[in-house]
C-alpha cells in the first residue's frame, strides 16, 4: 500500500500556535520534508521531536519531488512543512502534491497557521470574499501590468512582500488602484507584532519614515463596486487636455494613462484623438 503525505502547517512566528495533530503527526512519520531544515529543528528540538529532516525547496524541488514520491509508494508517511504557516502558499510543495495526487497516494491536510488567514482576520478589511496574490513580481513592468488586471477586482486583495521592495509596492498600488484602504501587518504573532492601517497616501507617507523588517502581508480593499464611469471619464478627459498642453502626443498619451486609469489604452488614444479633432 502506498504511503501518506501530509501537508503540516506549523507557526509563522509564536511556537505556541501549533496544534496538537500536528505534533503527533510530526512525531508519527518516516521523514519531514522541510523549507528550512534549520528552522524547522527549532520547532521540533522545542517539542522533542526526533523526526529524520530532509531538505525540500525552491531550488531542489525540481529534482527531490521524484525521490520523495519514491519512498511514499513504497509506504512511507511524509510531512511537508515549509518556513512558517500553511505549505504550497507561495511556498514549495506543488510538484509533491501535484505528483502524489496522480500516483494515487492520499495527501492530507493539517491546518493551522497561515499568514494570510491571520492578517485578513484582523485587518477590519471584508473578509467574506478575498483574492490571494502572493508574491508579484519583482520586475516593475510585470508587478505594474499584473495590478492594472486588479484594478476593478472588487474582492479585498492580499499581497506578500519583501521589506526592501516595500516603498515602490505601495507607490504602485497607490498610482494604480488608487487612495484605498490598506493594512500592512509584520511580525505577526512575535514580540515585536506590528499592524499600519490607514489609506494608501497615508501609509505610503508613514513607510517612507522608517525601514520595516520581516516579510510584509498587504491587504487592500476591493474597488468600489458602483464607480461611477462618467465621472471616471470626465477627469480622463481632463488629463488628456492638460497632457496635450504639455506637447505629449497622441500615442504617449495613450500609453501614460493607460497605465493611471482602467480604461484600455485604445479607449484611451480614441478619446485622445477627438480632443485633437476638435481642436
Amino acid at each position: 500500500m502506498p504511503g501518506t503525505l501530509y501537508i503540516v502547517a506549523t507557526p509563522i512566528g509564536n511556537l505556541e500556535d501549533i496544534t496538537l495533530r500536528a505534533l503527533r503527526i510530526l512525531k508519527e512519520v518516516n521523514l519531514i520534508a522541510a523549507e528550512d531544515t534549520r528552522r524547522t529543528k527549532i520547532l521540533l528540538s522545542h517539542y522533542g521531536i526526533e523526526t529524520p529532516l530532509t531538505s525540500y525547496h525552491d531550488h531542489n524541488e525540481r529534482t527531490k519531488a521524484p525521490a520523495l514520491l519514491a519512498r511514499l509508494e513504497k509506504g512511507e508517511k511524509i510531512a511537508l512543512v515549509s518556513d512558517a504557516g500553511t505549505p504550497t502558499l507561495s511556498d514549495p510543495g506543488y510538484r509533491l502534491v501535484r505528483g502524489a495526487v496522480k500516483g494515487g497516494i492520499d495527501v492530507v491536510p493539517i491546518p493551522g497557521a497561515s499568514a494570510v488567514t491571520a492578517v485578513l482576520s484582523a485587518s477590519g478589511l471584508p473578509g467574506d470574499r478575498f483574492v490571494f496574490e502572493g508574491f508579484l513580481s519583482a520586475k516593475k513592468r510585470e508587478r505594474r501590468e499584473r495590478l492594472q488586471r486588479l484594478r476593478e477586482e472588487t474582492r479585498t486583495l492580499v499581497f506578500y512582500e519583501a521589506p526592501h521592495r516595500l516603498k515602490e509596492f505601495l507607490h504602485d498600488l497607490l498610482e494604480i488602484l488608487g487612495d484605498r484602504e490598506v493594512v500592512l501587518a509584520r511580525e505577526v504573532t512575535k514580540v515585536y507584532e506590528e499592524f499600519i492601517r490607514g489609506r494608501l497616501s497615508e501609509v505610503a507617507a508613514e513607510i517612507e519614515r522608517k525601514e520595516l523588517r520581516g516579510e510584509i502581508t498587504v491587504v487592500v480593499g476591493g474597488a468600489e463596486q458602483d464607480r461611477d464611469k462618467d465621472r471616471d471619464r470626465d477627469v480622463l478627459l481632463a488629463e488628456i487636455q492638460k497632457l496635450r498642453g504639455k506637447g505629449l502626443r497622441v500615442k504617449e498619451i495613450a500609453e501614460v494613462l493607460g497605465e493611471k486609469f482602467s480604461w484600455p489604452k485604445r479607449e484611451v488614444y480614441r478619446l485622445a484623438l477627438e480632443k485633437e479633432e476638435k481642436r
